[in-house]
Formats: structure tokens, C-alpha cells, sequence
């Protein structure tokens, strides 16, 4: 039995016994004095009568009912949905989204529905700027009509939905050209729209599901899926990852998974025109709200290693990550020359120049993020004009 199925199956076996419990003391508060309690023992009793098989039944019923519950609020908190008392089922819960915090105000616009029979659970954000719904279920069953129509309405994206499909030849042959295989773009479900030759879907995902998709054509224009969440490329990839790397890219996300590294994600949006040395309000902040929506991958690592662009908004997106993660935990590369007059831009420049083993080294060579400021520093009053004093 692996790891996750015994963080599956131990609550349940303890939402079993307590449950039991609880319908024995329900029992005792609801009833008159005189009621006679059942044994759940699956033993005869020798204190008393064996309860009639309809009692039995019921009180099994009821408890297979809680264990579901239990399973369907593991599997929600699993999402970021944190699930409280007041989620039972045949009810409708307000709880705060995990996926955009409730905006500025913080608002409980999550709204959370485990129907009567405990096999599913369903929830939808009521805030336009999010409308993130998506549903459970008890076991890996398809939707049926209900949820079907739920899901629609919610606006939940599917590779059917967006008409995706295996990428063919000329973009497997794009992808090629830079040092990129067929096995990293099926790892990374990198796809392409169906009746579109030149169109890359990047879908994005959390937790296996898909939460957004950006396009590019091959002439490098690009778009985003509407109500696709803002996050950060391949954060499956790094669930459990000490130390991860962060690039500018999708392609750059490929390229190091190329040099041997999956514990890698890419920003969703590029860099940007300039940066700031003090953090703005963080209802200003929402540049970098996808940082704050990874948070709990996040905070768990020790090491970020900074591998942007080798240009100024690249160097303004490592400061600005540097700046909200803590520049103590976060190191940068240093990409190499191209010529005497000039470096290389990217990961995928390096892979494609120098090779996959150049560009592991190149990572593996990375230097403490204050290290390389006070390089910066240095390097540019080099290249300051000498100051003549004055006479």
C-alpha cells in the first residue's frame, strides 16, 4: 500500500470508530430513560439482547455515511478547501476559496455542497474574478448528469472543452528543434488545439486537475484560456520538493527537466517592466498572487534557485521573487558567455548551444541571491565613468 492510500484509509478507519460512538451517545440524549441501548459489538453480548437486524442495518448505514464524509473533506483539503462542522451533507457551506483567498475583503464566497448521500461533493466561487468550481467523489466515477451540468455552469475547463489534443508533427517538430522531447511534452501534457497546426496549449494544472491553459502560436504570440487560475507552471512537480527552481518560461520548464530536473516551475505571466525594493499592500500585490495561491508548496521549501532571463526584466522578476520568498532561502544563476560581447539569454538557449549536461552545471553553479547582488553592484561601477575632482 503506498504512502497516500495510507493517508486515505487511516481517517476513515478512525472516522469509523468515532462515529459509532457518536450514534450510541445520540442515542442516549434523544431517547426517553427507559430506551434500551444496543451493543455495536460484533460479538453476542452477555450484558443484554442482540438489537434487532433493522437497528443494525440503520446504525451501519449511518456510519458508512460519516466515513464518506470524511473521505470526500481529506480529499477537499487536499484542494486547499478547508472544510469545518458546519459542511454536512444536503447543505450548502460558505468557506473561504484557497483559490483567490476571497479577494481583497476576504470573503467566505466559496460556496460547498456534499449532497444527501455522501458520494460527492461539488463547490463554486461566486467571486467574477475567480469562479473556480470543480467537484469529488467518493470513488474515480465519471459525472453524472447533475454534476455534468454543475460543471458547465461553473465553467470548469476540460482538454474536451478547449478541443486539445496529443501534439502533432509540426509542433513536435518545433519542440525538437529546441532540444526538447516527445517524452518531457507527454510528462508536461504539453498539447495543441485540434484544427490549429501551429497552436501550443500549455495546460496547467493543481493536483492533477486542470485549472488553466496558455496558448502559443509558433510565431510566438500568446494567450491565456479564459478563467484560467493564475499559478504556477508544473506546481505538481514540486509537492514535496526541498528545493526547487523557478524560470520565466514554459519552454525554460521544459529545458531543465531536459538537464535532469522535474522540481521546477515556471512564472505564469513573464517578467515584469521594472520592480520595486519595497513590497506594495498586498491588495496591490496582485502581479505576484500566484505566489500567495502556492503558498503552502512555498513555504515549505529551503532553496529556490532564480534561473530568469539574463536581461532587466529578468533580473526585476528575480528580485521581486527574492523579495516575497525571502532572498535568504533563494540562490541565482549565472548564465554563461555566448561571445566575448555577450551572454546567454535562458535555459533553453543554453540547452540548445551547449547541451543538457552544460546547463545542469550551470544550475548546480548557482550562487546565494546576495552574492550575486553584490556582483551586480560591482560589475556596473566598473562600467561608470571615472569622476575627474574638481580643481
Amino acid at each position: 500500500m503506498s504512502a497516500s492510500s495510507l493517508c486515505l484509509y487511516r481517517p476513515l478507519i478512525t472516522a469509523l470508530f468515532f462515529s459509532r460512538r457518536r450514534l450510541i451517545s445520540s442515542s442516549l440524549s434523544s431517547s426517553s430513560p427507559l430506551v434500551r441501548v444496543w451493543s455495536c459489538s460484533s460479538s453476542h453480548s452477555i450484558n443484554g439482547p442482540t438489537p434487532p437486524p433493522a437497528i443494525v442495518e440503520k446504525m451501519e448505514e449511518q456510519t458508512i455515511g460519516v466515513a464518506k464524509v470524511d473521505t470526500l473533506k481529506q480529499k477537499m483539503e487536499l484542494l486547499g478547501i478547508l472544510c469545518n462542522d458546519s459542511c454536512v451533507p444536503g447543505r450548502y457551506t460558505n468557506l473561504l476559496c484557497p483559490k483567490c483567498n476571497g479577494g481583497p475583503s476576504m470573503e467566505r464566497s466559496l460556496s460547498v455542497h456534499i449532497v444527501q448521500k455522501g458520494d460527492l461533493a461539488m463547490w463554486r466561487c461566486f467571486r467574477t474574478d475567480c469562479s473556480w468550481g470543480d467537484q469529488v467523489f467518493i470513488d474515480g466515477r465519471a459525472a453524472h448528469n447533475e454534476v455534468k451540468k454543475m460543471v458547465q455552469f461553473s465553467g470548469q475547463m476540460t482538454e474536451e472543452s478547449l478541443r486539445l489534443e496529443a501534439p502533432r508533427e509540426k509542433v513536435t517538430a518545433y519542440f525538437s528543434e529546441r532540444m526538447i522531447s516527445d517524452e518531457t511534452l507527454r510528462r508536461n501534457a504539453v498539447m495543441q488545439r485540434s484544427g490549429d497546426k501551429d497552436i501550443i496549449a500549455f495546460t496547467y494544472k493543481r493536483n492533477g486537475l486542470l485549472v488553466g491553459c496558455k496558448f502559443r502560436s509558433i510565431e510566438k504570440r500568446y494567450w491565456k484560456e479564459k478563467g484560467s487560475e493564475k499559478t504556477l507552471y508544473g506546481i505538481d512537480d514540486i509537492n514535496d520538493a526541498a528545493e526547487i527552481i523557478i524560470v520565466e518560461g514554459e519552454i525554460d520548464k521544459l529545458s531543465v527537466e531536459e538537464a535532469g530536473f522535474c522540481n521546477c516551475v515556471s512564472v505564469p505571466d513573464g517578467a515584469p517592466g521594472k520592480s520595486s525594493n519595497k513590497l506594495p499592500p498586498v491588495e496591490k500585490d496582485t502581479r505576484y498572487q500566484y505566489l500567495r495561491s502556492c503558498k503552502q508548496h512555498l513555504d515549505k521549501v529551503s532553496r529556490i534557485i532564480l534561473a530568469t532571463d539574463n536581461d532587466k526584466p529578468g533580473q526585476a522578476l528575480a528580485r521581486d521573487i527574492a523579495l516575497r520568498l525571502g532572498t535568504h532561502r533563494c540562490w541565482q544563476v549565472s548564465w554563461p558567455k555566448k561571445d566575448e560581447s555577450s551572454y546567454y539569454k535562458d535555459a533553453n538557449e543554453v540547452l540548445r548551444h551547449m547541451g543538457p549536461d552544460a546547463l545542469r552545471k550551470v544550475i548546480e553553479n548557482a550562487k546565494p541571491y546576495q552574492l550575486c547582488i553584490s556582483d551586480q553592484v560591482v560589475s556596473s561601477d566598473k562600467h561608470k565613468p571615472e569622476r575627474i575632482p574638481a580643481s
